[in-house]
């Protein structure tokens, strides 16, 4: 018998409002809000997108910017309530999903470690116990102890993906936040996305680093004008998003 899939979409759609016009004053709001005259749409960022992710896999998702791609992140994260569709997701979920998500800026580094520990699931002992691996993998040194407001964005990036990884998720969901940061250190967590994989977790990786992509993934998702263009093993799914966009052309046979 097959282990039910850690992710599951069912025509998923998630739309926004969008307001058309913008009135400069109070006045004229209030004149308008009178009139009825504030229009709006629905923007439908997210299509009737389905599908699964069996447990283990490393899964790329790729795209132009607007795609859906990150929209399509947050909804598996618990950020956005789909407007429309079903979503099943079975583990815990760390997501990587935009720098300093989840971090109280007026608080110390150590401090988000135990507050972003318990959010993940762990007890205050299990995040005394991973403190130090969390903090020696992250590499930001004294400013452990500093409000996490003065760190760069590389210091972000290094913080919450040790603690992510460090609590030991089902899941990991990661939005191009590998794109901050030295070559070293991303090299680093290159390392740990390969333990991860190693032992069994379910990644969704987000990113327009094709060489990346390809380093990591065992399937890509290609999103377009938030519809699931394409869904299958990743060189395909890569050649036709390069064709998509117009970095390679096409090639025909006589």
């Amino acid at each position: 018998m097959n282990p039910e899939p850690p992710i599951r979409l069912t025509d998923v759609t998630q739309c926004f409002r969008v307001i058309r016009e913008r009135p400069d004053t109070l006045r004229e709001i209030f004149a308008k809000f009178h009139r009825r005259r504030i229009t709006h749409h629905d923007f439908e960022a997210v299509k009737r997108v389905s599908f699964e992710v069996p447990p283990g896999a490393t899964v790329g998702i790729i795209g132009r910017n607007g795609s859906g791609k990150s929209t399509l992140l947050k909804i598996i994260a618990g950020v956005y309530k789909p407007s429309a569709g079903e979503v099943t997701i079975r583990g815990a979920v760390a997501p990587l999903i935009e720098l300093g998500a989840g971090f109280h800026h007026e608080l110390t580094g150590r401090e988000n470690i135990l507050i972003n520990g318990l959010l993940l699931g762990l007890s205050k002992q299990q995040i005394k116990q991973r403190e130090e691996s969390i903090i020696e993998f992250a590499e930001i040194g004294e400013f452990i102890d500093a409000p996490v407001k003065q760190y760069s964005s590389g210091m972000y990036m290094r913080l919450a993906f040790a603690v992510a990884t460090e609590v030991d998720p089902d899941i990991l969901l990661i939005d191009e936040i590998l794109g901050v940061g030295d070559a070293g250190f991303q090299e680093k967590c290159f390392e740990r996305l390969q333990q991860f994989r190693a032992r069994g977790k379910t990644i969704l990786f987000v990113s327009h680093n094709m060489a990346s992509v390809r380093r990591f993934c065992d399937r890509v998702l290609l999103m377009s004008k938030g519809e699931l263009l394409a869904d299958g093993p990743t060189e395909l799914v890569i050649a036709q998003y390069e064709q998509l966009t117009g970095q390679v052309q096409p090639v025909y046979s006589h």
